[in-house]
């Protein structure tokens, strides 16, 4: 597997004003390459609220997409195995309100991968999380959730809280604040979630005796996605664990960005931790909206027992699973991981290097299909140190990469995925871009 994040070596600070003139300049370019996406924002802005820039044609020639709608299309785009069991399955019924025989393939080889007996499908990581939160209630019997600051595990009200907190919010490092993350989100919801930092398990293990009794789950991304890429410290996975069944609470693994991207069990088998429910959306689908919730027999039997609902008109349905079985027995194979490594380090050693010639304080993170830049020298280790990062060099580099043909997402919170059909030139291309920038911020 890819390695693990590690420190590069530390230059001089770099000058503000030219990390703002650099700006200032590759904004100016991209606006010039994109004149008919700015037409189509304003058009699209007035009926659709808070319309973003998103629909352009793009000035270089072939250009390479390392986002690939957040870690959906780890199978690359149009993927012919995929666009055939789609035409295959479309031309039979997309729809029935029953079950089909792939449903159980898809159940079996999430099974074998995430090392839970039972599964349930969805439409979205949102429900995902959502039904396992309350799968968790209706086991237990108790209402509070236990989530770490600055995870983001969907849009519903239950989970919608410190994903974002601003620091004037936030409060103390060791007893942060629950605070909601929308308008329209009830206190009354807010009051039953209690934050944490990553990575802290004395912290968690007082939060779990100041709430003894009252928690229903600690869920948690075993990897956090939505700051960068945040690694779990060694047995820090396996400590969660622990303090939340000695308190009687369940473990859930939202694995909605790591699930089938960082390791063919995503975190569950790239850490050897396997929680009490696992939640997964994404890169299971192929490109459709998909997703699943699996767990331990007795905690999904509540769902058999009539307990605990969870219903949807398009769960499972045929479109969906044909695109899902079809991506998990036949594109993701073994040989694809191996991959996803070798283009990781690739990638990695490419940046690495780059980062010492030009004596650059950022250092990458792989995992795989997945990976990033982090923009200061130490690991970042939760949310608050997140903070501490300067957001203009990832907004920088966002635009040297667009402008030279690597389309991604852009923010110091975002991150790449790398797909199956992606190609070594293709990833080097990205470190031939960092690399322009690097000399031209310490030109």
């Amino acid at each position: 597997m890819a390695r693990r994040d590690a420190v590069s070596t530390v230059a001089e600070p770099i000058a503000t004003e030219r990390v703002v003139e650099l700006i200032a300049r590759e904004e100016e370019r991209f606006r010039s390459n994109r004149q008919r996406s700015d037409e189509l924002w304003k058009q699209a802005k007035q009926f659709i609220p808070r319309g973003v820039p998103s629909s352009f044609q793009d000035a270089a020639p072939q250009p390479v997409f390392v986002d690939h709608g957040f870690g959906v299309m780890v199978v690359g785009h149009a993927h012919p195995l995929i666009v055939k069991a789609i035409n295959d399955r479309a031309v039979r019924g997309t729809h029935f309100a029953q079950p089909v025989a792939d449903d159980a393939i898809v159940a079996e080889e999430l099974s074998r991968r995430f090392k839970q007996p039972q599964w349930r499908f969805t439409n979205s990581g949102t429900e995902s999380t959502l039904d396992a939160i309350r799968l968790a209630r209706g086991f237990t019997g108790r209402d509070r959730i236990i989530k770490i600051e600055a995870s983001y595990h969907g849009h519903h009200d239950a989970l919608l809280v410190s994903v974002e907190p601003s620091p004037d919010l936030m409060g103390p490092a060791d007893a942060p604040v629950s605070v909601p993350y929308s308008a329209g989100t009830p206190q009354a919801v807010v009051d039953l979630v209690t934050v944490v930092p990553f990575n802290d398990l004395a912290i968690l293990e007082r939060t779990l005796d100041r709430h003894r009794g009252e928690v229903a789950a600690v869920i948690v991304e075993p990897v956090m996605m939505n700051i960068g890429i945040v690694l779990p410290d060694d047995g820090y996975l396996a400590g969660v664990l622990e303090l939340a069944h000695r308190h009687g609470a369940l473990l859930i693994f939202d694995e909605v960005k790591t699930g089938a991207t960082i390791a063919a069990g995503g975190a569950t088998e790239r850490f050897g931790v396997t929680p009490d429910l696992v939640a997964l959306a994404k890169a299971i689908g192929g490109g459709l909206p998909c997703g699943a919730v699996g767990g331990r027999a007795d905690v999904m039997g509540t769902i058999d027992a009539h307990k605990v609902v969870q219903i949807g008109t398009f769960n499972g349905n045929p479109l969906t699973i044909a695109a899902s079985k079809t991506t998990l027995t036949s594109v993701l194979t073994p040989a694809a991981y191996a991959h996803f490594d070798a283009l990781a380090e690739a990638l990695e050693g490419g940046l690495r290097k780059v980062m010492s010639d030009y004596q650059l304080p950022f250092h990458p993170i792989t995992l795989a299909a997945r990976g990033c830049v982090t923009y200061r020298k130490e690991r970042v280790r939760n949310y608050r140190d997140y903070l501490t990062i300067d957001k203009k060099y990832a907004y920088l580099s966002w635009l040297y990469q667009c402008n030279r043909g690597v389309l991604m997402a852009p923010g110091a919170e975002e991150n790449w995925t790398l797909s199956v059909q992606h190609s070594e030139d293709d990833v080097l291309r990205y470190v031939r871009n960092f690399e322009e920038m690097a000399k031209a911020l310490t030109a």
